[in-house]
């Protein structure tokens, strides 16, 4: 069954406008009134700006839905459309059952109310009858962690106690839809392990769930549907992991090597400079890809232009989803004024298929880091499989041939 119908929505913003959404009445009736007597002098100065453009798309109950997308694709626009917080400029959505939503911090609350009163508030506008908020009230303060300050106006909790207290009133209060965007992020990663859990659990009894995070790790694990967008625009919808892979190949940066010839040109600092940083494949035979069993080798090499300089170099190996693969950095040693040059080498049969990035740290004094060289490089897995007819995607950011499984068949007894 269909809980949330989106059919030909847009959204038009204009932009280089006087005023602004923070003006109250005075302000607006005062504008509009001085249109009337004084013509603007500037009538050109509007500019339309689309920020959704002819979306389209269905959600059935019970589905979990991802919505990715790089910071002004849409994402959040979509979801105050879908939340009745704004109006589309075109297009219906048409929503069947009740909707919570946890857009941004404090969203929905009073803030001269105690949060005993705002979850009383929130039931409310949700359609909910006193005693099914009390049936959940005390499940809400336990989940939010708030249980000193139940009685303390909301306008004195921190942005955390906000977002926790918000998320527990939405997910506790059994609304037929459950809209999360990436306010979530502000939690710590104790209340974010939580979150998801709920999330699963709001799914799993059969209501739906809308979901936005940059955090493509979450979004796979939570989510059976997904939606990417971008410009306004609705690229794919379809499974998750299809609709994150597409994501992904667009925004994937391929870059295997920097290089430097003049140290005043290059990155770094008056302590060190970036001379080169290069990954190959680590075998005689060259190859134009890299897939899962391709040995791999990366040179980094930078000017050191400090005497008796205690260095070493920390590498970091980062999926395209933002996950830390692994850190890993050489012995600290003392080095004069020149080239300092470090390798690391990443075995055949580890990485699993997909894109990754590297970063570069140079370290002074085992401690204090000199200078960050971000996204040195980035580069994608291949896949490569034998000996098996399945071909869904691999689980995991690694994929090593560590273990053999010896089957041993006992006879019963």
């Amino acid at each position: 069954m269909t809980v949330l119908s989106i059919e030909n929505v847009t959204k038009r913003y204009q932009l280089n406008q006087k005023g602004n959404s923070t003006d109250d009445l005075r302000d607006t009736i005062t504008r509009w009134s001085n249109s009337l007597f004084k013509p603007s002098k500037n009538k050109n100065t509007k500019e339309d700006f689309w920020a959704l453009k002819d979306i389209n798309l269905d959600v059935k109950q019970g589905d979990r839905l991802g919505l990715v997308g790089a910071n002004g694709a849409g994402k959040s626009t979509l979801l105050k459309v879908l939340s009745q917080i704004t109006e589309p400029t075109t297009g219906i959505v048409r929503v069947k059952g009740r909707m919570a939503s946890l857009l941004e911090v404090g969203t929905g609350f009073h803030p001269e109310l105690t949060g005993r009163e705002n979850i009383f508030l929130n039931g409310a506008i949700l359609g909910m009858q006193k005693a099914e908020i009390l049936r959940h009230f005390d499940a809400i303060v336990d989940f939010a962690g708030i249980n000193k300050f139940i009685d303390t106006p909301v306008k004195r909790y921190s942005s955390g106690m906000y977002v926790r207290l918000g998320f527990a009133i939405a997910a506790h209060l059994e609304p037929e839809i459950l809209v999360v965007d990436e306010v979530l992020a502000v939690g710590d990663a104790d209340f974010q392990k939580k979150s998801i859990g709920k999330m699963r659990d709001v799914s799993n009894s059969g209501r739906t769930l809308i979901f936005v995070s940059h955090n493509l790790t979450a979004v796979q694990g939570l989510c059976n549907k997904g939606a990417y967008l971008r410009n306004g625009e609705l690229i794919k919808a379809g499974k998750i992991d299809e609709v994150v892979n597409e994501y992904v190949k667009t925004v994937s940066k391929f870059q295997l090597k920097q290089k430097w010839a003049d140290p005043n040109e290059a990155p770094g600092n008056d302590q060190v400079r970036i001379k080169s940083i290069s990954l190959t494949p680590n075998q005689e035979i060259v190859v134009d890809n890299f897939d899962t069993r391709t040995p791999l080798k990366m040179v980094f090499e930078y000017w050191n232009m400090m005497d008796n300089a205690e260095l070493n170099v920390s590498i970091f190996l980062y999926s395209m989803t933002g996950e830390c693969v692994f850190n890993i950095g050489d012995d600290a040693k003392i080095y004069q004024k020149g080239i300092v040059r470090a390798e690391c080498n990443i075995p055949g049969d580890f990485l699993n298929d997909g894109s990754y990035y590297i970063s570069a740290m140079i370290v002074k004094d085992r401690l204090a880091p000199v200078f960050f060289f971000e996204d040195a490089l980035a580069f994608d897995i291949l896949d490569y499989r034998e000996g098996t007819d399945w071909y869904g995607k691999w689980p995991g950011a690694v994929r090593p041939k560590l273990i053999t499984v010896n089957s041993v068949q006992k006879e019963l007894l």
